[in-house]
């Protein structure tokens, strides 16, 4: 019975936000868990981490105010895809600091593909399954685009879906097949249109009228095996084609509204069961969880999931644990002690840690400079040392300059002169150090001269 293999006889739940939760992802080995919202937030959730309490250890804005469209783990699980409402798909590293981030396109040139990159707002972007550094985005500028994560400056290639009169028109959703050959768009005008990966002019496969036209398709995904391809269409139906035979699908349900572009479908782990969720209304209803089987399409089992709508689900083959975003800002995860593995199973059996009381209290003290003992100045306690103490410290007992007095002397400039010149030239006729007698001056040197005669005296006696 394939309902048996369904794990969701135990659920938790964690509150991402109040808003929708519009995109998760899981890593490859089922570590961590990332839920996106249309709050802006990327919360990053651990599972071998968090207690019972379930709180994420991380909660970033990765592209300020814009809503995120779509989150997913490279295959290695090294670095993360996130694509939001802007025109520039980011590439994050396991712990939320920025690796890459794509150029804008220059929104002036017509032809699409001599932009460097996308132009409008992004739908959606995933990952190449084999190629790590590869992956894909497609935007409300009519065109899907490669990346490679080492080069942000230039797309690696451009693909260009068009209507049947050959106009452009809007991919809505975008994807890789198992083995990364080929690439698969849904658009606006109800078309799936798929290309081989390495030729980006025609389409290798095509149908026009998959779904309604002027509604979203919000999901395309393969199927383990590769060889059939589920969508969700915004006309509430979802379906199941071959792409050999690619006119009309293999089976299809209605009657499943989806209000959101970003609806997901996926299947089980082992390629049997096909998995959507449902949008309810506020007030009218609860989103369900509906699981439909593969070759019959008939509706296995169905899980009522809250009051909201059920916009994102992901069935980790690994885990084997369903994970839920929904309308109401929660990320639900269901899973069966026996069949599932790790993820939830690990925080539920952790108890909520204890607040440690030790740290509550104590209080701080504000303790100023200079106020503990060992640095106050001790109080003086005589006059009579402390005037002791001065006579011996040379900057205390020095003299003080008296004010200059008189004509300036001694290196002073005297009460005349504001400037050293003007003081230079009063002093030039204050200094009386010579002689006013020239007589004088020149009889001073007459003993000498006679007694070792050198000039005058030696000419005179040849």
């Amino acid at each position: 019975n394939p309902v048996k293999k369904i794990p969701d006889s135990h659920e938790i739940t964690l509150q991402h936000g109040t808003k929708t939760v519009s995109a998760l992802g899981l890593d490859p080995s089922g570590a961590r868990l990332i839920t996106g919202g249309y709050d802006y937030d990327v919360k990053f959730w651990d599972f071998a981490g968090m207690d019972a309490s379930l709180q994420a250890f991380r909660s970033l804005q990765p592209c300020e105010c814009h809503q995120i469209k779509s989150l997913q783990y490279s295959s290695t699980g090294d670095v993360i895809l996130v694509v939001s409402g802007n025109s520039q798909a980011k590439v994050l590293d396991r712990d939320g600091f920025p690796v890459m981030e794509c150029i804008k396109g220059d929104q002036y040139i017509v032809d699409m593909t001599n932009t460097k990159g996308h132009t409008a707002m992004l739908n959606s972007g995933c990952w190449h399954p084999k190629i790590k550094e590869e992956f894909l985005t497609c935007s409300n500028d009519g065109t899907v685009r490669t990346w490679d994560v080492n080069n942000e400056k230039k797309h690696k290639s451009v693909f260009k879906p068009r209507s049947v009169q050959g106009k452009r028109v809007i991919p809505t959703t975008c994807t890789y097949s198992r083995d990364g050959k080929l690439i698969a768009a849904g658009c606006q005008d109800g078309s799936i249109q798929i290309w081989d990966r390495n030729m980006s002019v025609h389409t290798k496969f095509h149908c026009r009228q998959a779904h309604a036209s002027g509604t979203d398709t919000s999901c395309l995904t393969f199927s383990y095996d590769g060889t059939v391809l589920a969508s969700r269409g915004g006309d509430d139906t979802l379906k199941i084609w071959d792409i050999r035979q690619f006119k009309k699908p293999l089976n299809s349900a209605d009657g499943l509204p989806s209000f959101f572009p970003m609806t997901d479908c996926c299947f089980s782990p082992d390629d049997k069961i096909l998995v959507t969720g449902t949008s309810v209304k506020k007030g009218g209803g609860s989103g369900k969880l509906f699981f439909f089987y593969r070759e019959t399409f008939q509706k296995l089992y169905e899980i009522e999931v809250t009051d909201a709508s059920v916009v994102r689900c992901l069935w980790h083959p690994k885990l084997n644990q369903i994970m839920v975003g929904t309308g109401n800002g929660l990320a639900k995860v269901y899973y069966d002690p026996v069949k599932s593995q790790r993820g939830a199973k690990l925080c539920v059996v952790k108890t909520k840690r204890k607040e440690r009381q030790a740290e509550t209290l104590t209080q701080d003290y504000i303790i100023t400079p200079h106020a503990l003992p060992m640095f106050r100045e001790p109080r003086q306690r005589s006059t009579r040392k402390q005037l002791e103490k001065d006579r011996l410290d040379p900057m205390k007992s020095h003299k003080p300059e008296p004010p200059v007095a008189g004509a300036g002397r001694g290196g002073r400039v005297g009460t005349h002169g504001v400037t050293l010149s003007s003081y230079i030239v009063k002093n030039i006729a204050l200094d009386k150090t010579d002689d006013s007698n020239p007589r004088e001056a020149i009889l001073r040197h007459a003993k000498e001269a006679e007694e070792n005669p050198y000039w005058v005296a030696p000419a005179y006696a040849k």
